[in-house]
């Protein structure tokens, strides 16, 4: 038997080698994000609820040439908010339905990377939302987007992750609860708290005239709490989810 016969045997009893840390992230990231590619329920809904949000709060709080600087920031993050609960509800709600939990816990995987790749999921669904509400907001209030929308996309890259990486540690926590939606929205938004009031400071001050560089401040707030909750999550998620 010739060595070129014998090599795809020896390749074959040879046991594969584990991924690495990103990968497995990756890899969890990638089956939630190929799921909704197929779905596209959670963005939808998502999307749909903040979209509604957003027209209900232009109508009840109207306050006429002020209202792209006093209302409109306010509108857009507690739109964002909401419509994330949803979003991080029904991906948690996928893993429950026929014991895909489960499977994921018996994966060789890092729980770690676990975490991650759901983070990761999440932050891509929240960013779908924010591209989807943003604009809404914008013809709404009459906000400049060509002004403000460079503004505007560094908070969203600010405090998207910090809003998944926290709505994942506490959607695992949650997730065996029957009133999970509840007490995911009580435990969250407290804690979304200053990343939340910290985007709406900085995006009232965009919308009065501030130049970029002088919210750094509100950027670097909401940098600290991304870096609490996904060092929170890493460190928690094994103990959380085999709770």
């Amino acid at each position: 038997m010739t060595s070129e016969s014998t090599a795809p045997a020896v390749r074959a009893s040879l046991p594969r080698r584990r991924p690495g840390w990103a990968r497995q992230a990756a890899l969890v990231a990638r089956k939630d994000l190929a799921i909704e590619l197929a779905t596209g329920e959670i963005v939808t809904t998502s999307g749909f609820f903040a979209v509604l949000v957003a027209v209900i709060a232009s109508l009840a709080f109207y306050a006429g040439q002020d209202a792209a600087e006093r209302v409109a920031p306010g509108v857009i993050w507690v739109s964002v908010a909401f419509a994330s609960v949803l979003a991080l509800s029904r991906t948690w709600q996928r893993e429950r339905e026929d014991g895909a939990l489960s499977g994921l816990l018996v994966l060789p995987i890092a729980r770690s990377a676990l975490f991650a790749g759901k983070a990761l999921g999440l932050c891509a669904f929240i960013i779908a939302v924010e591209v989807i509400i943003i604009p809404v907001a914008a013809l709404l209030f009459a906000v400049d987007l060509a002004e403000t929308g460079a503004g505007l996309a560094l908070f969203c890259l600010a405090a998207t992750p910090g809003i998944a990486a926290s709505g994942t540690l506490f959607g695992a926590m949650t997730v065996r609860t029957r009133a999970r939606d509840l007490v995911l929205a009580s435990v969250l938004f407290p804690l979304l708290a200053p990343t939340l009031l910290a985007a709406v400071a900085g995006t009232r001050e965009l919308f009065g005239g501030a130049a970029i560089g002088e919210l750094t401040d509100y950027v670097a707030l909401m940098g600290v709490f991304d870096v609490v909750f996904l060092a929170g999550g890493i460190g928690l998620f094994d103990l959380i989810i085999e709770g």
